[in-house]
């Protein structure tokens, strides 16, 4: 009798030791080799929009397109299907379904093949997360590590793991990728004939691809949705008017919008999953359809840029590089809102704002606008007439040339650089002009449309120039004040009196008129097309030319750019933020006699009268001489220059090429490139020039 009982004893202590034996295994084996889920952390890079929708995303690593998606990204309805047709315990077992795998046993057994399959969810996750071979080993493991994936995750990331690497057919995995290429759209809303597909695609991506076999698709979703119906998961009504629509006949495109500003910010950020940004992603679409629209009545070579920001907190909202990314003859994947361009007259604004600060000039001031020589610089206007004496304010509106030349000779070009400069604006120069000159008003520098919009917002929001933000991670900045609020708002009242061009209509309605300040440009020798312009919440900037630099004649600011700015504007919500009132500063007058005197005409000053300058010359050397200079290794030596009188800064020119020299010097040295004629220029800040020519010739040896 104690015999039998110690036997019993030791029997129930088996019989309890051994489950815990093989837990205590288990959980040694889950620790030693956990559960490979990185596979699911590899997805296609992401670039969002504000609302966090897909505007373009990259193939990850090789090549596929991998979306994360968890389940409440996805339709319910879908979801029912899914776990209905695959594994109607998923949310009862614990990764293997006993049930599953003793009714598939039995009827291996019973008809000497495989009738049905025991794979639950959980167990084509494991099988998704570490692809094997499908044989008796590989399916043991498949069981164990649904296990692992049961103790360590919630059902609900389980099912995301399935939901980001279920294939669908070629190079598509998970059901975002491949509700947006069979369907256009994402998951999160879809019919039940579109969840019928995508719950069976995944059996067999490559054989039911609906775009090569759409036969073998229908039939396979067909079949899950009379299942659906058996299930009660679908009415029968649900089912008929399901078998009736479509398959997918073709695979469509992910989203690819914003697609320069896409690859700035992975350039920018080449390890983050995911980017955000401030587009709207309708207005991306709206305005890229309408650039693409525009362009047609381009050249074949033209292109288009745009530029959308709000000017509160310079949120970037639209951002198109270019008009046809995938168009070569137009460059179409260089972002042209980055591209070093001659602005035409859009800087004439900035010029007139400093001296509006400077006291130099009112909107009211009368101006001339004649044939005007400063110095060796003779500018003249668009269409080579001349309005006489007009007020600044329609010399602004009619951007005429040689009353902003006037002004900038006085407000003085270095320091408008310098200013542009310290508010992180800097121009981009020829490497020839060492020194910004007057030129700099009419587009003798280079800019950006990006820098261009960043000023006009800054104009727009009282002066103070803050950089453009393009995600989240970029940080508000105050900014630094480049025009007082005073100068900022008489250029607002000025160029919202800018003329609309005929072919254009105004933005808003004849009952709710929209008033846009703007102002445009025209490079030289039609070769960019310009529109800058912005209200009390939106700040536009748009360019229309060649990415080549070629011309493109009878294309310029007003005709062409203008035009597309008032449309986008239309396009834009309505503003929020009245305008603002006229600072304190503000000089208002009725008519021009109620201006101080000094503030009624504007004189014009030719840079630096020359009456008053010491006369420029060459001392050395002397014109129509012979020099001859020593030669060293088969080279010449190099030629002293010298200057005399002038206004510091000089420039030296040689046959017509600048000479690398310090301008405050008198002196320059040049080293010929062998004998001959050499004709050397000297200029000088005045706008006075003198030249020589001499003969070069090599010394003979002693």
């Amino acid at each position: 009798m104690s015999n039998n009982r110690l036997l019993t004893g030791r029997r129930v202590g088996f019989g309890l030791a051994l489950p815990i034996a093989i837990a205590c295994a288990f959980l040694a084996l889950d620790r030693w080799r956990p559960p490979p889920v990185e596979r699911a952390g590899r997805v296609s890079i992401r670039v969002l929009d504000s609302g966090d929708r897909l505007l373009r995303a990259f193939a990850a690593p090789p090549g596929v397109w991998r979306l994360p998606a968890r389940p409440q990204d996805v339709d319910p309805l879908y979801l029912a299907m899914l776990t209905a047709y695959e594994d109607q315990r998923f949310t009862t077992h614990f990764g293997i379904d006993p049930l599953a795998v003793g009714r598939a046993l039995g009827q291996w057994l019973r008809h000497g093949r495989v009738v049905s399959g025991a794979s639950t969810l959980t167990m084509q996750a494991a099988r998704l997360l570490e692809p094997h071979r499908r044989d008796l080993p590989g399916k043991l493991g498949e069981m164990l590590r649904a296990l692992q994936l049961e103790h360590r995750y919630s059902k609900d990331e389980i099912l995301g793991f399935y939901l980001t690497l279920a294939p669908y057919g070629g190079n598509l995995e998970g059901i975002r990728a491949a509700a947006l290429a069979w369907f256009g759209k994402e998951p999160v809303r879809l019919t039940a004939a579109e969840a019928a597909l995508l719950v069976v695609l995944p059996q067999a991506p490559s054989r039911l691809r609906p775009d090569r076999y759409p036969a073998r698709a229908r039939a396979a979703r067909d079949k899950v949705l009379a299942r659906m119906g058996q299930l009660g998961v679908l009415t029968p009504r649900q089912v008929e008017e399901s078998r009736e629509e479509p398959v997918p006949q073709r695979r469509r495109f992910l989203p690819f919008l914003a697609p320069h500003l896409a690859e700035r910010l992975r350039a920018a950020q080449p390890d983050a999953p995911a980017a955000r940004t401030f587009i709207d992603r309708n207005l991306q679409q709206t305005l890229e359809t309408l650039a693409h629209r525009r362009q047609s009545a381009l050249e074949s070579a033209s292109s288009i840029a745009l530029l959308v920001v709000a000017n509160r907190d310079r949120r970037v909202l639209a951002y198109v590089g270019a008009s046809d990314f995938f168009d070569p003859r137009r460059a179409g994947q260089v972002d042209m809102t980055r591209a070093v361009r001659s602005p035409g007259s859009t800087l004439k604004p900035l010029v007139y704002g400093l001296g509006f600060d400077d006291l130099l000039i009112h909107p009211e001031t009368l101006i001339e606008d004649a044939p005007t020589r400063f110095g060796d610089y003779s500018p003249s206007n668009f269409r080579h007439t001349y309005a006489g004496q007009v007020s600044v304010r329609e010399a602004l509106q009619q951007s005429l040339n040689i009353p902003a030349v006037a002004v900038l000779e006085q407000v003085g070009p270095a320091r408008v650089a310098t200013r542009l400069r310290e508010v992180g604006l800097p121009l981009h120069w020829n490497a020839a002009h060492s020194r910004p000159g007057l030129p700099l008003v009419l587009g003798g520098v280079g800019m950006t449309l990006e820098e261009l919009v960043t000023l006009y917002a800054g104009i727009a929001s009282g002066g103070r120039i803050a950089p453009l933000r393009f995600s989240p991670a970029d940080p508000i900045v105050a900014g630094r004040e480049l025009l007082t609020t005073t100068a900022c708002w008489y250029l607002n009242d000025i160029l919202r009196g800018s003329p609309t061009p005929q072919n254009a209509t105004p933005p808003g309605s004849a009952a709710r008129p929209r008033f846009i300040a703007h102002k445009t440009g025209t490079s030289y020798g039609f070769r960019d097309a310009w529109a800058l312009g912005f209200d009390a919440d939106y700040t536009v900037g748009v360019w229309v030319g060649r990415p080549d630099g070629s011309p493109s004649p009878g294309h310029y600011g007003r005709n062409t750019a203008a035009p597309l700015l008032l449309r986008v504007f239309d396009l834009l919500p309505e503003p929020k933020t009245s305008p603002a009132p006229p600072p304190a500063t503000v000089l208002r007058v009725v008519g021009r006699e109620q201006l101080p005197e000094r503030l009624r005409y504007f004189r014009t000053r030719p840079a630096r009268e020359t009456a008053s300058a010491p006369p420029l010359g060459i001392g050395f050397p002397v014109a129509g001489t012979t020099v001859e200079l020593p030669a060293q290794d088969g080279r010449l030596a190099e030629l002293p220059l010298t200057a005399t009188g002038g206004v510091r800064p000089l420039r030296w020119l040689v046959n017509g090429r600048p000479l690398s020299a310090d301008p405050w010097r008198r002196n320059a040295f040049w080293p010929p490139d062998g004998e001959g004629l050499a004709r050397i220029t000297v200029l000088d800040q005045a706008g006075q020039a003198a030249s020589a020519e001499v003969w070069i010739s090599r010394a003979a040896r002693e």
